[in-house]
């Protein structure tokens, strides 16, 4: 689970007019229910007790570390990503998921990450092997939610490295990630779906609302999610998403990933495991905008970008090193 390199320049006006000009209509019609789905602010988020902090702590329950990565990292409400693709277990995986929340009157939170192509093969390289096998997994993750309340965000770093990666035709991706918006906005009336566009270092607001219009996000989604895996400030991001959303002119609303951002972003705005970085505000609705429905801890903390080691992987120094800067 990597995050994009920024020093990338904002797609160009030119470029964007060639995509959007290419790219298809969602493959699916999205019906809406009269009734709003319930949002984050009505209900708390599901704390993963199999999430990879919680995981390793139960593993490791005499380092000295455990305690600190449990009181402040474990304990904290995540999302859980699906990122490996098998077509005959994302359902099971997906409705697993749904029910414990479910039963533990929570709100779960998810990452679809499975395009072809993804990160334009690098540290987080993989997803479906091409983008009618990604549709079928979308529909079987739809099928796994069955009308339940999740959060989901949609495939991290896509719709920003739009145009950019070599084998990943633009009109393909977006048409992709149009279907996978609509058909999870459409298999649950309570799922919010949020579609990530990168961060506030990467793109102007004008190119992320082209795209958005690009792949129907009016119809396909609730909303936007930025700085997934990122490191910018909060105060930064939240202007970014409302800066967005107005120039859009559409119906939307943000999440803000604030899983590392507690120190900022490095001074060369680093963002493959930078060292002295620290946990941001745990996740929670209580956001003081009215375009931003929740910081969310979407990249889990201590899970590695691909340079300190695999793309994913947990490394309990980096963990403990965030928990630790964070103070109190």
């Amino acid at each position: 689970m990597t995050t994009p390199r920024t020093a990338m320049g904002a797609v160009t006006a030119v470029t964007l007019g060639l995509l959007l000009a290419g790219c298809a209509s969602p493959v699916q019609t999205v019906s809406h229910a009269e009734e709003a789905p319930e949002t984050p602010r009505e209900s708390g988020f599901y704390v993963n007790p199999d999430a990879s902090a919680a995981r390793w702590v139960a593993e490791n329950p005499d380092d000295p570390r455990a305690a600190l990565i449990e009181e402040r990292i474990a304990s904290v409400a995540q999302a859980t990503w699906f990122a490996n693709y098998d077509p005959t277990t994302i359902e099971a995986e997906v409705d697993a998921l749904a029910s414990a929340a479910e039963a533990d009157g929570t709100v779960p939170v998810m990452v679809v990450y499975n395009v072809p192509g993804r990160d334009c093969g690098n540290h987080s390289d993989g997803g479906a092997p091409d983008h009618e096998s990604y549709r079928a997994w979308i529909d079987s993750f739809a099928a796994g939610l069955d009308g339940r309340p999740a959060t989901i965000v949609v495939e991290p770093d896509a719709l920003s490295l739009m145009g950019t990666c070599e084998g990943q035709p633009p009109a393909e991706v977006m048409d992709s990630i149009a279907y996978a918006g609509g058909t999870l906005r459409e298999a649950s009336d309570q799922a919010r779906v949020y579609l990530d566009i990168g961060n506030s270092n990467w793109h102007a607001p004008e190119d992320v609302a082209e795209l958005l219009h690009g792949v129907d996000a009016g119809e396909n989604a609730h909303g936007i999610a930025t700085n997934t895996s990122n490191y910018r400030t909060t105060a930064d991001e939240v202007a970014y998403a409302e800066a967005i959303v107005a120039v859009s002119g559409l119906d939307l609303t943000a999440v803000v990933d604030t899983s590392r951002n507690g120190n900022g972003p490095t001074e060369d705005s680093e963002w493959c495991d930078p060292p002295g970085r620290a946990l941001g505000t745990e996740t929670t609705t209580d956001t003081g905008s009215p375009v931003v429905d929740a910081f969310v801890w979407v990249k889990l903390p201590g899970e590695a970008d691909g340079c300190a080691g695999p793309a994913g992987s947990f490394l309990p120094d980096i963990a403990y090193e965030l928990a630790e800067n964070a103070g109190g």
